[in-house]
């Protein structure tokens, strides 16, 4: 697996696992989840222990406000909802990556200019 990916596979959680560890994730309250989605606390609360599930009408919604795919939410298969410290440590290496890369070109392109130089100076005190 790619690290610069998220998660592709099923992650063997269960749908209110996975309710749990997205809303964590979001940073949201049990409260604040449940007021978003139009149903008591009480209602997410057996949704997150697996007592109940909900409609699907409410998996929507409920995908929307934690910011993860209904797929994934359901079946734990796609994209995993990842921490924000990490999606944004991600992007900052991905963009130094691509700098020192670019750094690197830039440097080989310099050695290769500067050899052809060389070799050019060294015919030319041969001659």
């Amino acid at each position: 697996m790619n690290v610069m990916t998220a998660e592709i596979y099923d992650d063997g959680d269960t749908l209110g696992g996975r309710i749990t560890r997205a809303r964590d994730l979001s940073s949201l309250t049990l409260e604040d989840t449940a007021s978003n989605i139009g149903v008591t606390v009480e209602t997410l609360a057996e949704w997150e222990s697996d007592r109940s599930e909900p409609r699907a009408n409410k998996i929507m919604t409920l995908a929307g406000v934690l910011g993860v795919s209904p797929a994934w939410l359901i079946s734990g298969t796609g994209d995993a909802p990842q921490p924000a410290g990490i999606s944004i440590a991600v992007a900052e290496m991905s963009g130094e990556i691509n700098r020192l890369r670019e750094l690197a070109t830039q440097i080989t392109s310099s050695v290769e200019m500067l050899e052809s130089r060389l070799l050019t100076l060294i015919q030319a005190a041969n001659d």
